[in-house]
């Protein structure tokens, strides 16, 4: 919950598998912070012919912390990379 001394009121998150980028704005201004999966590959399948499930393993406290990094803000829109895909 916020309250009224809070800098920072609202917050965009822009998040995919890799990154979430916070942006908080208030009175004071805008304030911009990143928050990284710590992955063990960039890549979401492995090279074929590989030992293993082909998806490299999530971190699972990637969103806690992309949670806790707007702390305080009492409106918030998360967006990110992909469209809306609808299925007839």
């Amino acid at each position: 919950m916020s309250d009224r001394t809070s800098p920072h009121t609202h917050a965009v998150v822009w998040i995919d598998h890799l990154i979430a980028k916070i942006f908080s704005m208030g009175l004071t201004g805008v304030s911009a912070t990143a928050v990284h999966a710590q992955l063990s590959s960039r890549h979401l399948h492995h090279k074929a012919s590989t030992i293993g499930s082909g998806r490299v393993q999530d971190d699972s406290m990637f969103l806690v912390r992309v949670g806790e990094a707007p702390d305080g803000c009492s409106d918030l829109l998360i967006i990110g990379p992909r469209a809306t895909r609808r299925r007839s």
